[in-house]
């Protein structure tokens, strides 16, 4: 139980200081342990792709400094007095988010990812005024409602990253009702989304096609995640032959890209759901929505209830993510290989072995 009178703690981890996105040693603190907090030591936190957009400042909206890191996984040490959740002891994990009002209909309806006072894991402003850092450090304190609890099944380096990707896909999936066994899904991508949304779509009993740039996916694609057709979005020929042929898309790209050859993809109702963050806008064609009464949307992340039932889900259901795990004094070579697509599928951070206190 919490039994800290301080009001913070100290605590360390990696910080970028400035839009070069170097990051460095960083002493900072953390709040004490409340009556509904809980308290955990990181053993290992993912390298999600918007870790690299906010510590180069490419949304223009970062503050320095900033520790990033929102894929985070590790041990309970303390329990505030009013938690019930989870022990000292539990696995548990933190996602994107770390606070929310808790009173809109949002709130309400257990999608706190759409709060419109939603507080980030890190980059934000928590409700006391100090300003959120994420789990490139070695502990976090977390109102017990944003806690993940892991399954006992669920490796925690190869679990980190569903606590963003898990969740990025799963609850598009679920909502537009893109998970019943038969269907025939499209994702746009292999990349840290992308192989995730693989697994889920299979594990839902879908058909599952890619569509790729990178013809040399293809082999890897359909050895190691089962993917049953692979397209390579250049080719115009077998792109106009898979015409009509899907029920819904899950699109991970980043990057600006035609929507057009993906919208001719889907039959008549079909769902284009798009994931990814481009940084600047796509051009929305509105001939192929009208001529087949189709739909373009967008999803972010999902509640708290949510992605419990997907980490359960996963557990249930043997999907983890494919990482590849390295020290803390990495962090910075892979942020490097991570802007050049260099890395299948996802770094995740070996926290607990390798961070040096500062």
């Amino acid at each position: 139980m919490a039994g800290n009178s301080q009001e913070h703690v100290e605590a360390y981890g990696y910080a970028a200081r400035d839009t070069s996105g170097v990051l460095s040693p960083f002493k900072f603190s953390r709040r004490a342990t409340g009556e509904d907090d809980v308290r955990f030591k990181v053993l290992y936190c993912g390298i999600c792709h918007s870790d690299l957009s906010f510590i180069k400042n490419e949304w223009g909206v970062s503050q320095y400094p900033l520790v990033p890191g929102h894929e985070v996984v590790g041990e309970v040490t303390e329990v505030g007095t009013k938690v019930t959740k989870v022990n000292v002891g539990d696995k548990v994990g933190v996602g994107c988010l770390v606070g929310s009002c808790g009173d809109c209909g949002s709130c309400s309806s257990d999608l706190e990812n759409y709060c419109p006072k939603m507080i980030l894991t890190y980059n934000a402003r928590y409700h006391d005024g100090s300003i959120t850092y994420g789990g490139y450090s070695n502990e976090m304190v977390c109102s017990e409602h944003f806690i993940v609890r892991f399954p006992e099944n669920m490796p925690l380096d190869k679990g980190a990253p569903l606590l963003c990707a898990g969740i990025t896909v799963y609850s598009p999936m679920k909502y537009f009702g893109l998970d019943k066994p038969g269907m025939n899904i499209g994702i746009v991508g292999l990349g840290g989304l992308g192989h995730v949304a693989v697994k889920f779509a299979k594990a839902f009993g879908a058909n599952v096609t890619v569509i790729s740039t990178s013809a040399r996916k293809e082999k890897e694609a359909k050895k190691q995640l089962g993917v049953d057709s692979f397209l390579v979005s250049v080719d115009a020929q077998k792109m106009q032959a898979a015409m009509g042929t899907l029920d819904g898309i899950i699109d991970t790209v980043s990057e600006v890209h035609p929507l057009v050859p993906l919208l001719m993809l889907l039959k008549p109702h079909g769902k284009l759901i798009t994931v990814g963050l481009p940084s600047k806008p796509l051009e929305l064609p509105v001939f192929p929505l009208i001529s087949g009464r189709r739909m373009i949307s967008g999803s972010s992340l999902g509640g708290l209830k949510e992605t419990q039932e997907m980490i359960d889900f996963a557990a249930k259901n043997n999907i983890t993510a494919d990482v590849e795990v390295v020290p803390m004094d990495y962090v910075n070579t892979a942020m490097e290989r991570l802007a050049k697509g260099d890395v299948k599928y996802r770094f995740v951070l070996d926290v607990g072995n390798s961070l040096k206190a500062v």
